[in-house]
């Protein structure tokens, strides 16, 4: 299993940027795959998530209205679009896959497989 993300840069306040997260060795149709962040010294939170068996989604309060995680045509990749950028969403991002039935959460510890993470830098 093999998860890779991408789309990470420098940018700022205010700006958007899509992260795409690539999976491979695993059906989507049956994992739901979620998305993490960790800023410097503080600890991995939940961002967002996506279930590939019933499309649904889930997010973090703190993103909520600014994200949107959606599945690409490819039916491999899942994508963290993520709008009005502000200096507290720089971070390390991640993406993460488990095996779920229906629904998702954004609990990094009920979470098997992970990716190498992209980063994100808000900066004026």
């Amino acid at each position: 299993v093999q998860l890779v993300e991408s789309g990470g840069g420098l940018v700022q306040p205010g700006d958007s940027l899509r992260l795409s997260c690539a999976v491979s060795g695993l059906d989507l149709n049956y994992y739901a795959i979620g998305w993490f962040r960790q800023a410097p010294g503080k600890e991995r939170e939940g961002v967002s998530c996506f279930n590939g068996r019933d499309g649904s989604t889930g997010y973090a309060n703190s993103v909520k209205d600014r994200f949107i995680v959606f599945r690409g045509n490819a039916k491999d990749t899942v994508y963290l679009q993520v709008n009005s950028l502000k200096p507290e969403d720089t971070a390390d991002y991640y993406c993460a896959a488990r095996y779920r039935g229906l629904g998702c959460d954004i609990v990094p510890q009920n979470y098997n497989f992970w990716g190498q993470g992209t980063q994100v830098t808000v900066s004026s």
